[in-house]
């Protein structure tokens, strides 16, 4: 476990009391990409367990980093659906503590393939207090907020707040009257827009993966500048040199 200040990441803005500092397990580099959060029920229906999965899946394919909370229901439904490489998850404890315990596994793979961060010290166990903090992370890290599905003054509604105070857009599923009441007072005060189309709108963060990855290989078959491709790929390029898949010699990038 290394810890960071929060100069040196520069991604939390909008929080009313940011930390000094923060601690963390695992990649780092995810911090660069695109990134939306998805809060939720811990209690999810059926429809929202499906739409979830397929939501955090095609924003992963475009090189999205899902960001949620690693609780029971839409949090653990988010991570899992991203895949853990592509995931943040944002912890009320410190990360030495793996809570809840029944998502234990997941977190251990978020914290060796995604990153695993919070903003307590070694030893520190949750209180009902540190989850509305970690629940304010979660929305400053997001670049939007999506929710899932939240019942009114739920935990979920309080981070559509701080979503507000901090300007973020907001999106919601479309659920039936009588389900998820919050998610639509929202859309009924005209405080969010729905996602109809998962596709239509993971796609306004990027193109597929394998577009982006035929560009990348057909780019790099030029032995292209090393300075110019981390330009023009960035984290692409980073993961594969360390998958082994580039080298670098005397400047340039050698597809292996």
């Amino acid at each position: 476990m290394e810890s960071l200040e929060l100069s040196e990441i520069g991604v939390l803005k909008g929080l009313e009391n940011p930390p000094e500092r923060l601690y963390y397990r695992g990649n780092l580099k995810l911090l660069r990409a695109p990134r939306v959060s998805i809060v939720g029920s811990r209690r999810p229906n059926p429809y929202t367990k499906t739409v979830v999965t397929r939501l955090a899946a095609a924003l992963a394919k475009r090189g999205v980093v899902v960001v949620s909370g690693a609780a029971m229901g839409v949090d653990a439904l988010a991570h899992k659906g991203a895949g853990a490489e592509r995931t943040i998850g944002v912890m009320p404890c410190g990360l030495d503590i793996r809570y809840p315990a029944i998502n234990a596994a997941l977190i251990a793979s978020i914290e060796k393939k995604g990153l695993a961060l919070s903003r307590f010290e070694p030893g520190f166990r949750q209180r009902s207090w540190s989850f509305v903090v970690r629940n304010e992370i979660v929305v400053a890290l997001g670049e939007v907020l999506v929710v899932a599905q939240a019942d009114r003054n739920s935990g979920s509604m309080r981070s559509v707040a701080y979503a507000k105070r901090m300007g973020k857009p907001i999106y919601v599923l479309p659920h039936r009257l009588g389900e998820s009441d919050g998610t639509n007072d929202l859309l009924a005060s005209k405080e969010a827009e729905a996602i109809f189309d998962i596709d239509a709108f993971a796609s306004r963060f990027g193109e597929e993966a394998s577009s982006r990855e035929d560009d990348f290989i057909r780019y790099l078959r030029s032995s292209p500048p090393y300075e110019e491709a981390v330009r023009r790929f960035g984290e692409a390029l980073f993961e594969a040199e360390l998958e082994g898949r580039i080298r670098i010699e005397e400047g340039r990038v050698i597809l292996l």
